[in-house]
């Protein structure tokens, strides 16, 4: 007699297979608000949409698969039978109230970096370390954007060799720092274009027509706190304590896409048609270059869209065991709300790891 089967059981940590009550906190910021449109691009499986934010915002109304859905204040009791919780409302927020949500029952994914280095809390990029999702104790943190963009370049190249260094120089846009910096570089331009003299608010300069380096707080070291995210966060993410990496990170003139350019020493020499393909078939990366034409990703590719591009992939003329790259990603979206999604996609009961995440 054939004994019966048992029925695969979901895996310890994953979200139910139902529809789920979902909680936006930091509802009407510009990560926020890419969230509830790729939850509807998606078509996560959303059995009510609880949009947060502060008592400020709380009180109105948005919009959400024709439904208008109030705001309501982030407290307490806000989290009550709420199964996921996507987090975009800064650092102070999350410290405060993602642990009260996970308390109440829900996973919470973080899009701040409250918890990026807590060794308690899992850094998860889908496509490179999804396995680290289903350690979490009720908080996933998602990595600061620069550094999504960066492992996804990385994770397949050090798949097949070991990578000894690291060097990336980084091309950030204003939503990088929020929906009023994207307000403000669009208003200033206007303004020196029209002849005026641009005064920012938001950021510590004006961003029209012009750069500057990253404006997180300076460390004793001489890095800046962006640039020493990237450092830690990629080596949590791709479990490389020791990776040699330096970044300089810069503010550009772009509404909502990064770029970075790469430079990558490996242990070895590494064929650049190898590379190549490797990059081209990696999920998550699209590839972009045609040399006989000069063309090579750039942000308007990628704005709206998920990939990121990669090109321009070549041998570092300085070092016969090194590579150069340049990316481009949609820092709204794959650095932030959609890697987010994802994660919370792979959590899902039954669609196991390494599925469409």
């Amino acid at each position: 007699m054939t004994a019966a089967k048992t029925a695969p059981q979901p895996p310890t940590n994953a979200l139910p297979r139902r529809p789920l009550r979902v909680a936006i906190l930091g509802a009407t910021g510009a990560v926020g608000q890419e969230l509830l449109a790729l939850l509807a691009e998606r078509r996560f499986p959303v059995a009510e949409l609880i949009p947060l934010a502060s008592p400020r915002s709380a009180g109105q109304t948005l919009r959400w698969q024709d439904q208008d859905l109030t705001i309501g204040a982030v407290e307490a009791a806000a989290f009550d039978g709420v199964d996921l919780v996507l987090a975009s409302a800064g650092g102070a927020a999350s410290k405060q109230w993602a642990p009260v949500a996970a308390a109440a029952g829900a996973l919470v994914i973080d899009n701040s970096s409250a918890f990026r280095m807590d060794p308690a809390v899992p850094l998860v990029v889908p496509e490179v370390n999804p396995e680290a999702a289903l350690l979490h104790q009720g908080i996933i943190a998602n990595p600061n954007c620069t550094t999504i963009l960066l492992t996804l370049a990385l994770a397949p190249l050090q798949a097949s060799r070991p990578i000894r260094r690291v060097v990336v120089s980084t091309y950030q846009s204003a939503s990088g720092a929020g929906a009023r910096a994207m307000d403000e570089l669009r208003t200033l331009s206007r303004t020196v274009l029209d002849g005026g003299e641009p005064v920012s608010e938001v950021l510590p300069h004006s961003l029209a027509f012009n750069l500057f380096l990253h404006n997180s707080p300076l460390q004793p070291s001489g890095y800046c706190e962006e640039e020493l995210k990237m450092l830690h966060e990629t080596r949590k993410i791709m479990g490389l304590p020791g990776l040699r990496l330096s970044a300089t990170c810069v503010r550009v003139p772009v509404l909502r896409a990064h770029s970075e350019a790469i430079n990558i020493e490996f242990l070895e020499p590494f064929p650049v048609e190898e590379a190549r393909a490797l990059l081209a078939q990696a999920p998550g990366v699209e590839l972009l270059e045609n040399f006989e034409t000069n063309r090579f990703p750039m942000p308007t590719d990628v704005t709206g869209r998920d990939p990121v591009a990669v090109g321009r992939i070549r041998q570092d003329l300085s070092d016969p065991n090194a590579l150069e790259l340049w990316l481009c990603g949609d820092q709204i979206r794959k650095g932030a709300a959609l890697n987010a999604i994802q994660i919370a996609e792979l959590l899902l009961s039954g669609s196991g790891l390494g599925g469409d995440a």
